[in-house]
């Protein structure tokens, strides 16, 4: 028997719904992108905008964002490499370290799908009003809190 939504949230809690929300809309992104003819995944796409934000980080710092372990994301990098749109350049102030560079390449295909990644976001958006928006991220944004709560070894409660 299926249950409805409210009761699903009060026995199992909202995580469930978040981990089969973010499996589609990375499924609809990374098909989006494809049928586009960009050449990228959701998780390259957030590789490039921090590269293009914040300039050169360390590689271990994109093991976050990707959510990898060292093993994949050198990998993950390879991929990026081949591709023109990353360079690893040993860091100045110790070797240990690869900064991941955006090409200038790398820069132009970034910039060119951002319109393509934008349409994509409003349309999985479209037909919520905004405050609905603004209470899920308040709602994300506690979690969040509660997490950070958790490692730290803080209890609210």
């Amino acid at each position: 028997m299926e249950k409805d939504c409210t009761t699903y949230i009060t026995e199992y809690g909202i995580l469930p719904w978040l981990g089969k929300t973010m499996k589609w809309v990375d499924i609809h992104i990374n098909t989006s992108l494809k049928k586009e003819g960009v050449d990228l995944t959701k998780k390259q796409m957030l590789v490039l905008k921090a590269l293009s934000m914040k300039g050169p980080l360390p590689q271990n710092d994109l093991a976050f964002i990707t959510e990898r372990d060292k093993a994949s994301l050198a990998r993950f990098v390879n991929t990026l490499e081949k591709k023109n749109l990353v360079a690893r350049i040993p860091s100045t102030t110790d070797k240990r370290i690869n900064m991941v560079h955006l090409t200038k390449h790398g820069e132009m295909v970034f910039q060119s799908t951002v319109p393509i990644f934008r349409k994509l976001v409003l349309q999985i958006q479209e037909n919520i009003p905004e405050e609905e928006l603004e209470q899920v991220a308040r709602t994300l944004e506690k979690i969040k809190g509660n997490i950070e709560n958790l490692k730290s070894g803080c209890n609210s409660n």
